[in-house]
């Protein structure tokens, strides 16, 4: 069997996944490839990674889709997809260009078709027409790859049309995360990770932090992170008089998790993430996690005072509670909180992963070619994808 996945980019999270799919499903006999359209353009185009695997396309590297006309991006996109000749592809949603002309090419080539999504449908409102069109070409699809079986919930209209719902994709390899020697949760710092950019909503954070230090409490506060927003944080951290609270700006993420052992928690304020991998990072790494209740990733990995605390991340007092109750726990009841990170991201890694596309793959690659209808069949050769990131860092 042979499978392609298709992405606009396949940067920083990605990378990962991607070698290990590659290597794993060598195990089972299936070939993949990855094809990603463009190498600038992106929220993370700071990631300068420059794959050299055979297996690994990126059809223009040096360009942003405003650069390219769509006829020479199709006919590229066509071309290569007919020389590898994959009997299944794997695409992002059919919203973009990858997805919308990945599906054209399965049809008109009667291969199967898997769309994977991270957001949630009702995060993006839509009016009646356009969700309907959606919906019909999402239909066509042979199999739904999503990041838990909390999403499916948002699907109610796809279930009786034959598609295959697996789950598992949004993950990260916890070994890099784990350590060996125990973290005691003793260093009096809570640690936040993410772009600075407005949707990481760190303003609120900062005036939160700001009533923890009002209390006394002894406890730092430390953001990683670049982005455009960082002069106005630091700004901010002034004027809020903040004496514990500090701005490191970016690290490398290798660098990363000595910040996870040395820190007694992880905070992340997001008011929206279509699921948020730095919390499986930092719950790999043992860290409790107090999280936005905006963030999705929330919804599967956080167990409200089990493994942490969530947050109305528009509301500076609650986010300011959530410090307050992991603070004032115990040592022991800390601890506890990290084995249950601990636990809770165990089943959700790469050989989970791998698995769980195995089995779906052999599923959907049994199953009969699923022909379009008419006016579905009219919407996928009129339906190029668009691009956009005009929502990327903010609402």
């Amino acid at each position: 069997m042979k499978v392609v996945m298709l992405n606009y980019d396949f940067k920083v999270f990605w990378k990962g996944r991607l070698i290990y799919l590659h290597e794993f499903l060598a195990t089972k006999q299936i070939h993949f490839h990855a094809l990603e359209l463009f190498g600038k353009g992106s929220a993370y185009s700071f990631d300068t990674y420059d794959n050299k695997e055979q297996w690994w396309t990126c059809l223009f590297p040096g360009n942003r889709a405003d650069e390219v006309s769509k006829k020479e991006m199709k006919k590229a996109f066509f071309d290569k997809l007919d020389e590898i000749d994959p009997d299944i592809v794997i695409a992002s949603s059919i919203v973009f260009f990858a997805g919308a002309l990945g599906l054209r090419w399965a049809k008109k080539n009667k291969k199967k078709f898997i769309v994977f999504e991270n957001a949630k449908p009702s995060q993006f409102k839509r009016n009646f027409l356009v969700q309907g069109v959606k919906d019909l070409l999402l239909e066509q699809a042979d199999g739904f790859w999503l990041p838990s079986a909390d999403y499916d919930t948002k699907y109610p209209k796809l279930y009786n049309k034959g598609i295959h719902f697996f789950y598992g994709y949004c993950c990260v390899d916890n070994s890099l995360f784990k350590t060996k020697e125990k973290n005691e949760l003793n260093h009096s710092r809570i640690l936040s990770i993410a772009r600075l950019v407005p949707i990481k909503n760190m303003d609120n954070l900062l005036k939160a932090w700001q009533l923890i230090e009002q209390k006394g409490i002894s406890y730092k506060l430390i953001i990683i992170g670049d982005g455009p927003g960082y002069d106005d944080l630091k700004n901010l951290l002034i004027n809020l008089n903040l004496k514990n609270a500090q701005l490191l700006g970016a690290v490398d993420n290798k660098d990363i998790p000595p910040y996870f052992y040395n820190s007694d928690a992880f905070i992340l304020p997001s008011l929206s993430e279509t699921w948020g991998l730095v919390v499986n990072e930092a719950m790999a790494a043992g860290m409790p996690v107090l999280l936005s209740n905006k963030i999705n990733a929330a919804h599967t990995l956080l167990k409200e005072s089990v493994n942490g605390f969530g947050f109305d991340p528009l509301n500076v007092d609650e986010i300011a509670g959530a410090l307050l109750k992991y603070i004032s726990l115990d040592t022991k009841a800390k601890k506890k909180m990290s084995a249950a990170s601990l636990e809770i991201i165990d089943t959700m890694d790469y050989e989970n992963m791998g698995l769980k596309l195995v089995e779906a793959l052999s599923e959907i690659n049994s199953r009969p070619f699923k022909k379009p209808g008419l006016m579905a069949a009219l919407l996928i050769k009129m339906w190029d994808g668009r691009y956009s990131t005009f929502a990327w860092n903010r609402l």
